[in-house]
């Protein structure tokens, strides 16, 4: 039973945990009590003292918190305060009208200073004071934290969308993780929530300020009918009795009602940094000398005029004098030890050579020219940076690694509106965008004709047209596909990733995906790499499969297929195509999806035994047989794609390998398969043939 029995910490954390959860309805409760029975005077003094105490620890809290949401509780703090000093209004109301004609101290200690020493015992300066407390806290504080927080509600609520869209960005170039992502999504609804909390809030305050005004005339009187009426008082008895009183219960409600009305108006006025109030205005006020000094030239002048109270003016004169020499002085030791850093530095006219002058080639890289700077500044939200990042996630989920980042940068040779792309300092890419217009894409299929630069689509070399954005919607009626400059960019790049995935899986990325698979397989892992392939023939096998437009992604699958050969040591192209058979199913659903029935290329049959011929003969082509091959191949690709069927060509086994790097190479975009990669439950169908005369 020991093991069950919680400890003292235990039960002190549940207890803790409890008397939180029951704060809130303590208080409604008080509060209510209050509106419903009669208080004490003690009682009275202890819940006054209370209130101004909790309006100071406010006050006090949205200073020295660093941004709105370290107060997210402000907005209920404010409603609960409210009613607080309501429902005390009412409870000093209850006591002033039914026991004031005791005078002194029957409504309680509390009541009695602020009517008797903040105005003297004169009711007269105890109402100029009440109206002007109320006149700051309703026509200055209130209104202007009011109408703050009504325009902080309504642009975070616009800001909302380019700051979700600006984490997902963050996400999905990997700068952030899943967890982060969501802490932060919470945190802007949390913003939004907090504005618009005190939008609402913010009412309260006002109609409390106004709330009191009113009580204050009432218990006024209110208190001279009942002391003349019910206790036979003079009208100046009753009026110093109860006037007082009315004051001094009005002066203990509107002064935590100011101090709770400030806090509100600090919190929804201050701006978001690292910085509470007091260390932004001591930073940002006292910093600069000049003004000092200007500022107590003006008092010194008003100082030295006759009738003025000359030693208070001169006083304050000589201590912004001191601060700014002070200030003077600091800013000159900064400016002397400066170069003093700097020159040992300088000594050196020709310092030698050292490694940090060695720049690595980028893998991936882009250069842009001075027209496109605007679509990659992150200061200026470039559209493009964002695309990019969605086009390595996209990449990464659909292939199956993470391609490099893209490294971009500007280049004044190039004409201002074109860019390039780079693999490995190598040129892959390269066309002209034009930012503040749209392209549109011929698909083959329109119905009219618009006007604008033309061009080609850089990514298939479809032909396109430049066009207005007022002319976007012409085009789309007449079936033009319309895209922006950053679209047609991050389409570009996107397929040059495809094409070229194969040289983009390095020796790191390949180590990373088998530290990956090896959280969850870590007996596999070990079985294959070193025991059967070496990282390096691994890294072959997978760029054999990606330069085939093969994902990687089933990893599993392709470890377990290369742990049969084990002891064996095969060549990296045989285990591809071991491999290959094991991704059929894959390979099959990427080109043909769930089509039952395949509509394919194929071989005409006197051509396969040439070809087989061919291949047991040492696997080179005759020119002639070559070059027929290759204009045949290029006429049967052209109908299958005529048809709308994908670009594959179906081969026996043993062929394929010989027919995919002659053709790879001839053919971009022909696929060539094994019959033996296809699943039993898909039929094939010949729709186009290679080695046929008629085709």
């Amino acid at each position: 039973m020991k093991g069950f029995t919680p400890s003292i910490q235990q039960l002190g954390k549940i207890s803790n945990g409890k008397l939180q959860l029951l704060i809130g309805p303590i208080l409604i409760l008080m509060i209510l009590a209050m509106m419903v029975l009669p208080l004490p005077p003690f009682v009275l003094d202890m819940l006054f003292t209370f209130n101004i105490a909790l309006a100071l620890m406010v006050l006090l809290v949205s200073m020295f918190a660093e941004k709105p949401l370290d107060f997210a509780a402000f907005p209920a703090v404010l409603l609960f305060t409210t009613l607080l000093r309501l429902s005390l209004n009412v409870a000093s109301t209850r006591i002033v009208l039914m026991e004031g004609h005791q005078g002194g101290d029957a409504a309680g200690k509390v009541i009695e200073s602020f009517g008797q020493f903040l105005v003297g015992g004169n009711f007269a300066v105890g109402l100029v004071v009440f109206f002007i407390l109320v006149i700051i806290n309703f026509m200055v504080i209130t209104k202007g934290a009011g109408r703050i927080a009504e325009v902080g509600a309504r642009f975070m609520l616009d800001a909302m969308p380019g700051k979700q869209m600006a984490i997902d960005a963050d996400l999905n170039a990997g700068l952030i993780g899943e967890e982060d992502a969501r802490k932060r999504r919470a945190e802007v609804a949390q913003e939004a929530d907090f504005y618009g909390s005190m939008d609402g809030a913010s009412k309260f305050v006002r109609g409390d300020a106004i709330a009191g005004l009113i009580i204050m005339v009432v218990n006024i009187i209110g208190g001279l009918l009942i002391g003349t009426m019910q206790h036979d008082m003079g009208f100046g008895e009753a009026g110093r009795t109860y006037v007082l009183l009315a004051i001094g219960d009005g002066l203990v409600a509107q002064i935590p009602a100011l101090v709770i009305s400030t806090a509100a108006g600090v919190t929804v006025s201050r701006v978001n940094t690292d910085q509470d109030v007091g260390q932004q205005m001591v930073s940002q006020l006292f910093v600069n000398p000049k003004v000092m000094v200007l500022a107590a030239c003006v008092i010194g002048l008003l100082g030295m005029v006759p009738g003025m109270p000359n030693f208070v003016f001169l006083l304050f004169t000589g201590v912004l004098l001191f601060m700014a020499w002070r200030l003077f002085e600091k800013q000159k030791r900064e400016a002397i030890e400066e170069p003093q850093e700097a020159a040992p530095i300088a000594q050196f006219e020709s310092p030698e050579a050292s490694w940090s002058d060695v720049q690595l080639v980028d893998t991936l890289g882009m250069e842009v020219g001075h027209r496109l700077i605007s679509l990659v500044d992150e200061r200026q939200q470039g559209e493009l940076l964002a695309r990019i990042k969605s086009v390595r996630k996209k990449f990464a989920q659909d292939v199956g690694f993470l391609p490099p980042v893209v490294h971009i940068r500007d280049n004044l040779e190039l004409s201002p509106n074109s860019y390039l792309i780079t693999l490995k300092g190598g040129e892959v890419g390269r066309s002209e965008i034009y930012p503040d217009k749209w392209l549109a894409i011929n698909p083959g299929q329109i119905t009219g004709t618009v006007s604008g630069i033309e061009t080609k689509d850089p990514a298939f070399g479809l032909d396109a047209v430049w066009i207005e954005a007022s002319e976007r919607e012409h085009a789309q009626i007449y079936g033009y596909t319309v895209v922006d400059a950053s679209t047609v960019v991050a389409t570009h790049l996107n397929h040059l990733l495809q094409r070229y995935s194969a040289e983009l899986l390095g020796r790191q990325e390949v180590q990373q995906l088998v530290d990956k698979l090896g959280k969850d397989n870590k007996d596999l892992v070990e079985d294959v790499v070193p025991k059967c392939v070496s990282l390096t023939v691994l890294q072959r096998i997978l760029q054999n499969l990606l330069d085939e437009e093969v994902p990687i992604r089933d990893m599993r699958t392709i470890f377990d297929t290369l742990a049969e050969f084990e002891g064996q040591q095969p060549e990296a192209h045989e285990l591809t195509a071991q491999v290959r058979l094991a991704l059929g199913r894959a390979i099959t659903q990427k080109w043909f999806g769930g089509a039952r029935e395949l509509h394919v290329i194929g071989l005409d049959v006197r051509l396969e035994q040439v070809l087989i011929q061919a291949l047991n003969n040492g696997g080179a082509l005759e020119p002639g047989l070559a070059a027929t091959l290759q204009q045949q191949a290029q006429r049967a690709l052209d109908r299958q794609e005529s048809m709308g069927e994908p670009p594959v060509l179906v081969v026996q086994h043993s062929l394929r390998p010989l027919l995919a790097a002659f053709l790879r190479r001839q053919l971009r975009f022909l696929v060539v398969m094994s019959q033996a990669e296809i699943p039993d439950d898909r039929t094939l169908k010949i729709t186009a043939l290679i080695g046929d005369n008629q085709s």
